[in-house]
């Protein structure tokens, strides 16, 4: 017959500290296993973000279009994330990407109430001090599950240290997949280089509509937003968000089509909006748009911002933002509309429309050699 010893208290805790250590060291290793994968699959999705959101009824105009001013907002917020984190993965001072340039935005298809819209930013181009950012839109409707591009355009941020917001800070290089797509990314950031300084150099004064102006003239749909910049628009620099800039100057542009025209209008797009100056918090922006040419069945509107500080007055005032917003006329069925033609009073109003007419040509041209390349 053969006997056990029974094991001892000391036994059974040396046992069980013991299959815990073990334990521990698997899962310290499978945790770094992870975070390695991690890492690496961070490092990955650092030039790309995607963020998502149901469009609700403040979204929305009175038939149920999303506001392109809303879009921008969203397409601006996450170019932001993307610079902001790809600029903070190298050592030196934090820093907050800020927005200086959108190009052309594409509004390809209307957006409505109820529809989730996807935004996605990539980076495709970096220089010395600043990073271009493709984002698109994609509009789903989750009852059907269906899905259609919404939007497109590309942006130009500067990372600004957080410890001093006018030091520019250099940003890390990303890999392009081939040396062509390098080179067309530095043209690209040639080009929107010299068309900020040009735009720069002809900044207008914003002229006050005269009294009483017949419809459908200039002064007639001519209007203005003031608005105060507070804590909620503004960055952790305090100065004011892009995109609640970008948003204001939509709401403008919208007022000045819908007075135009007395229909529901739509965002059909936006050429580049510039950046001059920053916008800091108490700041008075006064927001201004005008017609500036009328086609058969689009609208383009000049929308400038300009900017003076209430703490400061001795600043003056100043040209913060400039674009042109292109704007289309709807039925009730969401088809375009005949727009009423524009009557030009004066010398500057036809130099302005002439301007227009030019900018409208090419654009039209681009879109054609855009589809011929597509087909």
């Amino acid at each position: 017959m053969q006997c056990f010893r029974p094991r001892s208290r000391k036994d059974q805790v040396d046992k069980t500290a013991a299959v815990v250590e073990k334990r521990q060291a698997s899962q310290s290793q499978q945790v770094r296993r992870d975070a390695g994968e991690g890492g690496e699959a961070g490092a990955k999705q650092d030039s790309k973000y995607q963020l998502s959101r149901i469009m609700r009824p403040d979204d929305a105009n009175i038939v149920g279009n999303v506001h392109g001013g809303i879009i921008l907002k969203m397409i601006e917020e996450a170019g932001c994330i993307v610079s902001t984190r790809h600029c903070n993965t190298q050592n030196g001072d934090r820093c907050l990407a800020a927005l200086v340039r959108v190009e052309k935005t594409e509004f390809l298809s209307p957006m409505f109430i109820g529809e989730v819209a996807h935004v996605t930013a990539e980076i495709t181009y970096t220089s010395k001090h600043s990073l271009e950012v493709q984002v698109k839109v994609m509009a789903e409707n989750i009852l059907t599950g269906a899905k259609r591009l919404a939007n497109k355009a590309a942006l130009w941020y500067v990372p600004c240290s957080l410890q001093n917001v006018d030091k520019i800070m250099e940003v890390p290089p990303i890999k392009y997949a081939s040396a062509e797509q390098g080179e067309e990314g530095r043209k690209r950031y040639e080009a929107q280089k010299m068309e900020r300084l040009e735009t720069k150099a002809r900044i207008e004064e914003a002229v006050p509509p005269p009294p009483n102006p017949e419809q459908h003239t200039v002064g007639f749909s001519q209007s203005s937003l003031i608005h105060l910049v507070g804590p909620s628009d503004c960055t952790l620099h305090s100065y004011v968000h892009g995109g609640v800039t970008m948003k204001l100057m939509d709401e403008v542009a919208g007022i000045v089509a819908a007075r135009h025209c007395s229909t529901n209008i739509v965002t059909a797009s936006v050429d580049a909006i510039n950046f001059h100056r920053k916008i800091k918090k108490g700041c008075v922006v006064t927001v201004m748009g005008r017609l500036t040419f009328v086609s058969n069945k689009s609208m383009e509107i000049e929308v400038l911002v300009d900017a003076s500080s209430l703490m400061e007055p001795e600043t003056g005032n100043y040209r913060a933002v400039s674009a042109f917003f292109t704007f289309i006329s709807l039925d009730k069925d969401n088809k375009p509309l005949p727009v009423p033609p524009l009557k030009i009073e004066g010398e500057e109003e036809q130099r302005r429309c002439e301007e227009g007419k030019a900018r409208y040509l090419q654009n039209k041209a681009k879109r054609l050699a855009e589809k011929e390349r597509q087909q």
